[in-house]
């Protein structure tokens, strides 16, 4: 089965093909046969189309910035040229899209028609980034593919069961009742690092207590027990929960009430302040990117080591929070870009929770050792980095719902 995972965000297209084989309920993980990524940041109206298969990388500028033209350029790689794959495109079985917002409705991967299409729609305002270029996607697969099977996987999904405790926000019943509730985000990552979890430890997910921590440009704590997410620190959108690169996480929700009546702030210019201005970026004023920050610490900038210092902290209290949903913990996961890749950050964090007994081996750390315990062998608990593949829990998902319908 061949299918196709595109991966939308506002200012990129991550793209993915996986040729999977169709004799089992569930597909072992294979390497995608052909990717590519696509980013519309660039000045001067320019598009870079960046493309890797048969050992070959490929990249060049595309003049016109149309997104669904630069959409059927990427998909004309599979096609031609020394990064070809396939002979026909309509080889392809089925198309898998990450979508960040399902709402309450979908709390599993779905089959796309046109009333998925018209919920991803409703839910713009909840997920302004990133619901609109899901979209965009979708309807770009259809006008070039035509009636391809395309299946959308929520990130909301995974946190559908969430306790209503945990789920309700503590204000009038009548709210809830309009869909103001705590949905959560990066689900598919957590799912996927939680199943690798339960493979690394070889431990059945059921018997686990888990905190996975999702640390990247954007950031969420999860709490996972019984193989579901229990609680999770991203709410009714992606801006509640830790410090993040530009968003700003949970404050008080009075502050947004003063930059109203106060300085007469409208909500426009609020959002952007929040998601935009704030995390990260605006404690440091020097970037988002959580390396270029550290570089600016080690040089003893007194603002990248705040910034450094609260991004830390309130990871630690996240964590801490998870505790009481699961009652014990069995592994602390780290996963997505900073939580892979800084071995600074990981220490920082577990350092700050040894009162729970949890020990990590520094040298381990250090390694940066990708799918092995790196605790000490008398901590309390395990703890682990695992690289998320989000394209191929997507991919997994979709195969195994169109074998479902065979």
């Amino acid at each position: 089965m061949k299918v196709l995972v595109l991966n939308a965000g506002s200012s990129s297209q991550k793209s993915c093909l996986y040729d999977l084989d169709s004799r089992g309920k569930k597909p072992n993980f294979v390497s995608p046969i052909w990717e590519a990524t696509i980013d519309w940041t660039l000045n001067l109206g320019h598009t870079l189309l960046k493309v890797k298969s048969n050992g070959q990388e490929y990249s060049t500028y595309l003049s016109d910035h149309n997104r669904l033209e630069s959409i059927k350029t990427m998909l004309k790689t599979m096609v031609e040229g020394e990064t070809k794959v396939l002979e026909h495109l309509s080889d392809i079985d089925v198309v898998g899209h990450r979508v960040v917002h399902g709402g309450t409705k979908y709390s599993q991967a779905t089959l796309i028609n046109s009333e998925v299409k018209a919920t991803i729609e409703k839910l713009i305002p909840l997920a302004p980034n990133h619901n609109p270029a899901h979209l965009e996607g979708i309807e770009s697969v259809e006008n070039i593919l035509g009636d391809i099977p395309q299946v959308a996987v929520f990130d909301t999904a995974f946190h559908t069961n969430i306790p209503l405790y945990a789920k309700i926000y503590p204000l009038n019943h009548e709210f809830y009742k309009r869909g103001i509730q705590r949905y959560g985000f990066h689900g598919i990552s957590h799912e996927y690092v939680s199943q690798r979890t339960s493979e690394i430890l070889q431990q059945p997910l059921k018997n686990l207590n888990l905190v996975t921590c999702h640390l990247g440009n954007g950031c969420s704590i999860t709490a996972v027990k019984n193989g579901q997410s229990v609680n999770t620190t991203m709410g009714f959108t992606p801006l509640e929960g830790v410090m993040m690169g530009t968003r700003c996480g949970s404050i008080d929700p009075a502050i947004v009430i003063h930059l109203m009546t106060e300085y007469g702030y409208d909500g426009e210019k609020i959002n952007h302040i929040l998601n935009k201005e704030s995390g990260l970026w605006g404690m440091s004023e020097i970037s988002s990117d959580l390396r270029t920050i550290l570089k600016a610490k080690s040089e003893n900038n007194p603002k990248a080591i705040l910034a450094i210092e609260m991004y830390i902290f309130r990871l630690q209290e996240a964590i801490a929070s998870m505790l009481p949903s699961l009652g014990s913990l069995d592994a602390l996961v780290f996963t997505a870009g900073v939580g892979e890749n800084s071995a600074f950050i990981r220490e920082k964090v577990c350092q700050g929770l040894g009162f729970l007994g949890l020990k990590l081996d520094l040298e381990k750390n250090s390694q940066s050792l990708f799918n092995e315990n790196i605790a000490t062998a008398d901590s309390n608990s395990k703890i682990l980095i695992i690289p998320t593949k989000e394209d191929w829990a997507i991919a997994s998902q979709c195969f195994q719902l169109m074998e479902s319908k065979n």
